[in-house]
């Protein structure tokens, strides 16, 4: 079955199960009402011991699942006169990154994110959501227009990661990156920062320099995948289930360690089960986000940057020589 995850099947066989009940029972004049609903209350159990207790590794899964809302989806339901813009004056467009004029409630606002495709002609187009420099000079130079005309800005984070092509390195995507996390962390306007899937390694944090910094509760944001962080630790892929336990990749890690502001609440079993529900979670924190950075001056809004920054992360000093822990 398309998008099925592995920690699912027990919930879609009973699924399947009930449904062929009801299929019987409409085919025949047996009463099976009383097995139905004694399957229907073990499903209930069965969805909550399964997605209350979810695991890295399953919320990975649920993070990359097939058909997760994009940037795109949220942008339609969340916001009214989406005015798309193209190009970064310099090389080229970029479609692994989308971003544009917009309004949210009323507000102007300046939206960005990173775009995986829905099939795979699509994915082909945006390079399956990992950006080039020229995508991220299209961000920049939507932030700046967004810091000249005083529009905050909100940026959705999902990629695996830049593109680590030949290509994209002759390009500058080092530089492009960099200069991304320069240039954000001066800017005037509110910045709020959204993981809506995977949050990976520097082509996630290009996009990720924050007043506020939220992510869906089954998303990822770490340094580099399971699978490349269990390729250099053990030479051995097949341990990415260790590997994502040990990362601490997920959104109650990372509001733990200080990392991420909120954890935004899912559907059960994900965003993709209910995507208009899921993008009023969305807009619940957007709205707060908003009311409270709307506040702070220029100074402000760049102080409150450093020092969040600056925050994360413990060091003590020991013998005059700097500890990190």
């Amino acid at each position: 079955m398309v998008g099925e995850l592995e920690f699912e099947r027990p919930v879609i066989e009973l699924r399947k199960k009930i449904m062929e009940l009801r299929e019987f029972t409409k085919s025949t004049d047996m009463d099976l009402t009383s097995e139905i609903e004694k399957l229907e209350e073990r499903l209930e159990k069965l969805e909550k011991d399964i997605y209350d207790n979810l695991k890295p590794w399953d919320r990975v899964q649920i993070a990359r699942h097939p058909n997760r809302p994009t940037t795109l989806d949220y942008i339609a339901i969340l916001f009214e006169d989406f005015f798309e813009c193209h190009g970064d004056r310099t090389y080229g467009d970029d479609e692994a990154i989308v971003g544009g004029i917009s309004s949210f409630q009323g507000l102007p606002v300046t939206v960005i994110g990173h775009q995986r495709g829905k099939d795979t002609k699509e994915n082909i187009r945006r390079n399956f959501g990992m950006p080039h420099p020229e995508g991220y000079r299209k961000a920049l130079r939507l932030m700046k227009q967004a810091d000249k005309f005083n529009r905050p800005i909100i940026c959705f984070i999902d990629t695996k990661g830049a593109y680590p092509g030949k290509a994209a390195e002759e390009r500058g995507q080092s530089e492009a990156i960099a200069k991304n996390l320069v240039e954000m962390a001066g800017l005037r306007v509110p910045v709020i920062c959204i993981v809506i899937g995977e949050g990976g390694s520097g082509g996630a944090l290009a996009l990720g320099v924050g007043n506020y910094i939220h992510m869906l509760e089954n998303s990822t944001y770490s340094v580099i995948s399971p699978e490349g962080a269990a390729s250099i630790l053990w030479r051995d892929a097949s341990k990415a289930k260790v590997a994502a336990e040990a990362m601490k990749i997920t959104a109650p890690d990372l509001k733990h360690f200080g990392i991420i502001d909120e954890i935004i609440p899912e559907i059960r079993g994900g965003a993709h089960k209910d995507v208009q529900k899921q993008a009023a979670e969305i807009e619940k924190v957007l709205k707060e986000s908003l009311q409270s950075l709307l506040q702070l001056s220029s100074e402000e809004l760049i102080d409150n940057r450093y020092q969040k920054f600056r925050a994360i992360g413990k060091y003590s000093i020991i013998n005059d020589t700097i500890g990190v822990k």
